[in-house]
């Protein structure tokens, strides 16, 4: 080891940065088990900042042209200087490599784009780029379009050992979807680093999100599949020791997709890392949470204390894989249904190919299975296995809809709990459908291991709920909202100010969940949501043949941050579309209310961006600081932005004294604002913020604000590269 630490010491005097680097590979080295999880780290990940100004000192690459849609260039460069102006205005650049000469080269502005390594320190800060306010004088939720990394990173400063609980749906490493990148490359299934690559990627955040949670009382959620689940139950177990693991497995498709040849997938898995005294809560659970129904229903209440439930109806119409016409032509055909008696009057054959008609019957109604944007879909069974269930009373009529009526079936799980007795079959409707109820029986009481609840099928209520909420826009494999909800419950259900963190939020559904479980007990818990602005990989082919590059409105405005995540939190408080039309259908399960009605809540949204340490350091920035410090007083009311000439500003939730010479006035203000429970103090001199701090009222918490900036916002990313 002595001699691996001279040889180090000597590649430092030779070339420092080289020195450096091989320090950290020695150091890594020396800290591999020889047992559990051992995995290459690889080299620190990178991000490409799409629509950052570029400064002297930068670290760039070099755009392709407009219109290639090759990779280009991936060295990376230096900015040295810059000459010309406008659209001519160009940057002297120097290679950033150990090799002696670096090429040099010069590069028009527009045509390039700042990288930020994870072994860079970064400066973060906030623009805000809209906000939704319906819920009076509660706190905001924020979204946070960011790489996530660095945006944990800014949350060190506002909510370190503050988060109640974090929710996350990372990526599955999946290979063929080409769902995450790594380096800003795709990472693919023929990768053979693609497993250590996604562990690297994951520990890195999973470390500064320890830093986030409450050591005392909180809990780390992750979900996962059957790709990852065995390596990151070991990563989980190595990184936090002192917390208690936990598996979950949960049924979200009911049906299964196939898996090459493999048994069908239903089910995913939930990891819960408990930190402290956090644990499970205790609650009313229906029977469908017990493995052994008949057994919780001996235990239950009083059955005229319960209300009756049917058994699981679901929609006739196929979704998930093959579900267009072209898939399974025969099962197209039309159901007649007499729309006064909203009874199904006979069942048609299969319509030849080139037509979407129905043979008309006077009188009736002709149901095809079209989807809401007019596509072809098709049913779940033939028309001969139709009549044979209606035969006995699995088929009947839901709502009526633009094209007929939504038809409902009992499928052949539920249909089977209603032959074993689970269920009361009281006879028939007029209809023909069977009529069969139970007692709803809750109890109190830790809910097990194995999760198999109507409301968590993720294309029910996830996929169709987006597309209810966001007509005409599509987002991949989206969580059940209630089965985000439910997860959560367990852990602030007695938490009603929870802070609840989601750093891989994608479509925004543990915000919408947040909502939801304020909604019921009138919690104003806040949900943090981070995501990126990526475009999928169909979109950036298509996008780049037209020439747009990432940072362009045209193409930023196609990325899941712009075009689903906001609008769609935005969507759920206001009960509106993008388009301003109520939303169609309702919520379910706990609480039935029309999408329509929307939260009384409120949200706001930012953009992180990468501040020069000189613009921080002098005070320039504090306008991009500011939604920072609103975030470290709580998320209320509105942001301090500037301070005026008085020296110090106010809001009913917090302050920031600037100019010490204004404290005493300051104090007295604060004073008559009882709502204020944080105060920024702007000194260097730590005798004078002590003295500023005894003359504030009881329960209001003082913050130093170091004059000189960068003590207090400067992110050391190069820890965990």
């Amino acid at each position: 080891m002595s001699r691996l630490s001279d040889l180090i010491r000597q590649a430092k005097a030779a070339d420092s940065q080289l020195g450096a680097d091989l320090e950290r590979e020695f150091r890594a080295l020396g800290k591999r088990r020889t047992f559990g999880l051992v995995f290459e780290r690889h080299q620190p990940e990178a991000v490409e900042l799409a629509g950052q100004p570029v400064r002297k000192g930068d670290k760039v690459r070099v755009l392709p042209s407009r219109g290639v849609t090759s990779r280009g260039d991936q060295r990376l460069w230096s900015v040295t200087g810059f000459a010309g102006k406008g659209s001519n205005r160009a940057a002297h650049l120097v290679e950033v490599c150990q090799d002696e000469p670096r090429d040099t080269t010069t590069a028009l502005v527009a045509d390039l784009v700042i990288v930020a390594e994870f072994r860079d320190d970064i400066y973060p800060g906030l623009i805000e780029t809209g906000r939704v306010e319906h819920g009076g004088d509660k706190p905001f939720h924020t979204v946070i379009n960011a790489e996530n990394f660095h945006a944990l990173e800014m949350l060190t400063y506002t909510h370190r050992h503050a988060i109640d609980a974090i929710y996350i749906d990372p990526p599955y490493n999946k290979g063929s979807f080409r769902d995450w990148k790594y380096n800003n490359l795709y990472v693919e299934a023929d990768d053979d680093y693609r497993h250590s690559k996604w562990l690297a990627m994951m520990e890195r955040r999973l470390l500064v999100a320890a830093e986030l949670l409450n050591p005392a009382d909180s809990v780390l959620i992750v979900t996962i599949d059957e790709l990852e689940v065995h390596r990151l139950g070991l990563l989980l177990e190595q990184l936090f020791p002192e917390a208690r693991v936990q598996m979950v497995s949960s049924i979200i498709n009911p049906k299964g997709v196939s898996t090459n040849g493999g048994f069908r997938r239903a089910d995913e898995y939930i990891f819960f890392v408990m930190f402290g005294s956090s644990h499970p809560a205790r609650l009313t659970l229906a029977p469908e949470w017990s493995p052994s129904p008949r057994g919780s229903m001996a235990e239950a209440p009083d059955p005229e204390d319960a209300r009756e439930v049917e058994p699981e109806w679901t929609s006739m119409m196929r979704r998930g894989s093959n579900s267009r016409r072209v898939d399974r032509p025969t099962m197209f055909y039309p159901i007649y249904a007499d729309p006064d008696t909203k009874r199904i009057v006979e069942v048609g054959e299969a319509i030849p190919a080139g037509t979407s008609e129905a043979p008309p019957k006077e009188g009736l109604v002709a149901i095809l299975p079209l989807r809401r944007n007019g596509s072809e879909g098709r049913w779940q069974v033939g028309a001969d296995e139709l009549r044979s269930r209606m035969a006995q009373g699995r088929v009947r009529l839901g709502r009526a809809t633009a094209y007929g009526f939504v038809v409902n079936y009992l499928p052949d799980g539920a249909y089977a709990d209603v032959r074993s007795g689970k269920y009361e079959v009281r006879g028939r409707a007029d209809d023909g459908s069977l009529l069969a109820y139970r007692a709803d029986l809750g109890d109190d009481r830790v809910a097990p291991t194995q999760w198999k609840i109507q409301s968590h099928n993720a294309s029910e209520y996830g996929s169709t709920l987006i597309s209810d909420i966001l007509p005409g826009r599509r987002f991949d494999f989206p969580k059940s909202l209630y089965a985000v909800e439910d997860t959560i419950r367990f852990f602030v259900q007695d938490k009603p100010t929870a802070v609840v963190l989601d750093f891989f939020a994608g479509s925004g559904t543990t915000a919408h969940a947040v909502m939801r479980l304020n909604k019921q007990d009138g919690g104003q818990r806040q949900c943090i949501s981070v995501t990126n602005n990526e475009v999928s990989a169909d979109e950036q082919g298509a996008l780049s043949a037209e020439g747009l590059r990432p940072g362009d409105p045209d193409w930023e405005k196609w990325g899941v941050c712009d075009h689903i995540t906001k609008p769609r939190i935005k969507a759920a408080i206001t009960g509106l579309t993008p388009e301003g039309d109520p939303p169609r259908g309702a919520y379910k399960f706990y609480d039935e209310f029309p999408m329509s009605e929307g939260f009384e809540e409120n949200a706001a949204f930012f953009t992180l961006t990468y501040e020069g340490p000189l613009s921080v350091a002098h005070h320039r920035a504090f306008a991009r600081i500011a939604p920072m410090l609103w975030l470290r007083a709580g998320a209320r009311g509105p942001i301090i932005t500037e301070i005026g000439d008085k020296g110090w500003d106010l809001t009913d939730m917090y302050g920031v004294l600037d100019d010490l010479d204004t404290a005493a006035r300051f104090v007295t203000e604060v004073k008559k604002a009882p709502g204020v429970a944080m105060v920024y103090i702007v000194t260097d001199d730590d005798l004078a913020f002590q003295m500023v701090c005894r003359e504030l009222p009881k329960g209001v918490r003082p913050v130093q604000l170091y004059e000189s900036y960068l003590r207090n916002f400067e992110i050391n990313s190069g820890r965990f590269a």
